[in-house]
C-alpha cells in the first residue's frame, strides 16, 4: 500500500494553503478533491474581498488570523502576480440610530489591531463616493479583492512544486487507525486506499460529515452543522463606485453589500438564508429576493436605477453557530485539542478565510510540525 504523510482533505483555498506550508516543510502531501476541479465549492462562490479585520472579537483565531493573512496575501499576490487590489471599504451607516454600531465595529477592529481606521462623516464620506447616502462611516483603507482563482492556482502551483500531488475527484470516504497513523478511502473513478500520518480536514460544508467518518474520533469534538445560503445580484451597467460598501452587520451576516471586481463591475450581495439541516445543497438563485436586495441597497444608493439589478450567483457558508447565535470562531483542532492521534481538524472556515488561508495554514502547519513555526 502506497503512504504519504499528509493527506489534505479539499482542494479550496485553505486546503490548498495548507498543502503548500506543509509541501514547503518538507513533508510529502496528498490533496484530495472530491470535485472535478480546485475550489469549486466555497472558495468560488463569495465575494473575493480581503477583508481588515473589523467584525470579530479580539482575542479570537478570526480576528488574529485575518490580521495577520491580510499582509501576507497582499504580499503573496504581489510576489505570484495575481491581481489584488487595495480599493479600500466604507462600512455605512444609513441612519442615526445605526452610529453606535460604527462605533461597536470601530472598537473591536482597533482592538483585533486594525489601526488604520477613520470615522468619516457623511459629508466626508460623500467626498469619497458622491452617490452614498448615510449619516456616518467608518473608512477602512486595508480592505481590497482579490482574484480568488488565480490565488488558488498559485497556491497549488507552490505547492507543487514542492513534490505535493492531487487527486481530483477523489473523495475521501473512510478513514481507520493502524498503527502510527491512518488508512484513507476514497471514492470516485480510481477509488483507492492510503496510509498516512496525518489527515487535515479542510472539507468545509463536508468537514463535520468526514470528521464523523473518521473511526476512533470522538463526536463529541464535532461542533454542529448549520449552513446559511447567500445570493448576489449584479449590477447592469458601470456602478458610480470606487469602493466597497457595506451596511452595518446582521443576523449571520455582513450585510447586502456593494463589491467591485478587478474590471470594477459592481455585485451585491449576500443576503442570508439560513438552510434546514440536512438540506441538498441548491446554488440556484432566487429571482424573487430581487425586491428586497433594491430596498436593502437604496438605504445607501437611493439611485440604484429600476430593474438594474439581475440574478448572478449564490453561496453556501460553512457554519457551527445557527440563527440568533452569536457568530462562531474558527475552530483549528489538532490532537491536544480532541484527543485523537494524526488529525487536524478545520471547522466553520467562513469570512474571513480567504484572507486569513496563508496564516490558517500555518496554524496546522504548527499542529502537525511545532517547530516550523517557533520563531
Amino acid at each position: 500500500m502506497d503512504r504519504v504523510e499528509v493527506v489534505v482533505v479539499g482542494a479550496g483555498v485553505v486546503g490548498l494553503a495548507v498543502a503548500r506550508a506543509l509541501a514547503c516543510a518538507g513533508l510529502e502531501v496528498l490533496i484530495l478533491e472530491r470535485e472535478g476541479a480546485i475550489g469549486s465549492g466555497v472558495s468560488s462562490r463569495n465575494s473575493e474581498v480581503v477583508h481588515a479585520g473589523l467584525y470579530y472579537a479580539p482575542g479570537s483565531l478570526k480576528a488574529r488570523l485575518c490580521v495577520q493573512g491580510r499582509e501576507r496575501l497582499y504580499a503573496y499576490c504581489a510576489e505570484r502576480g495575481v491581481a489584488v487590489q487595495r480599493c479600500g471599504k466604507l462600512v455605512v451607516a444609513t441612519g442615526a440610530a445605526e452610529l453606535p454600531k460604527l462605533d461597536s465595529i470601530e472598537s473591536r477592529g482597533r482592538a483585533a489591531g486594525v489601526g488604520d481606521l477613520q470615522r468619516l462623516s457623511a459629508a466626508e464620506a460623500r467626498e469619497l463616493e458622491p452617490a452614498l447616502a448615510c449619516a456616518g462611516a467608518l473608512w477602512s483603507p486595508s480592505s481590497g479583492i482579490v482574484d480568488s482563482h488565480g490565488l488558488m492556482t498559485a497556491l497549488l502551483g507552490d505547492a507543487e512544486n514542492a513534490g505535493a500531488m492531487l487527486a481530483l475527484r477523489s473523495p475521501l470516504l473512510a478513514a481507520r487507525r493502524d498503527g502510527e497513523g491512518w488508512i484513507v478511502a476514497t471514492g470516485g473513478d480510481e477509488a483507492f486506499e492510503l496510509g498516512t500520518r496525518w489527515i487535515v480536514n479542510a472539507a468545509a460544508l463536508d468537514a463535520q460529515a468526514l470528521a464523523l467518518a473518521m473511526q476512533g474520533f470522538p463526536p463529541a469534538a464535532v461542533p454542529p452543522t448549520w449552513r446559511a445560503k447567500g445570493h448576489y445580484f449584479s449590477l447592469a451597467g458601470r456602478a458610480p463606485f470606487k469602493h466597497l460598501v457595506y451596511p452595518t452587520p446582521v443576523d449571520g451576516g455582513l450585510g447586502v453589500h456593494l463589491t467591485l471586481d478587478l474590471g470594477g463591475q459592481a455585485r451585491f450581495g449576500p443576503d442570508v438564508e439560513w438552510l434546514q439541516p440536512g438540506a441538498a445543497l441548491d446554488y440556484a438563485v432566487d429571482a424573487a429576493r430581487q425586491a428586497a436586495f433594491e430596498a436593502d441597497i437604496r438605504r445607501y444608493w437611493p439611485a440604484l436605477p429600476a430593474g438594474a439589478l439581475q440574478p448572478a450567483y449564490s453561496g453556501i457558508r460553512p457554519k457551527i453557530s445557527g440563527p440568533g447565535e452569536a457568530a462562531a470562531d474558527f475552530v483549528v483542532a489538532g490532537p491536544a485539542e480532541h484527543g485523537c492521534p494524526g488529525v487536524v481538524q478545520l471547522f466553520g472556515i467562513e469570512s474571513p478565510g480567504l484572507t486569513a488561508c496563508l496564516a490558517l495554514a500555518d496554524e496546522v502547519l504548527g499542529r502537525i510540525v511545532p517547530s516550523a513555526t517557533e520563531k
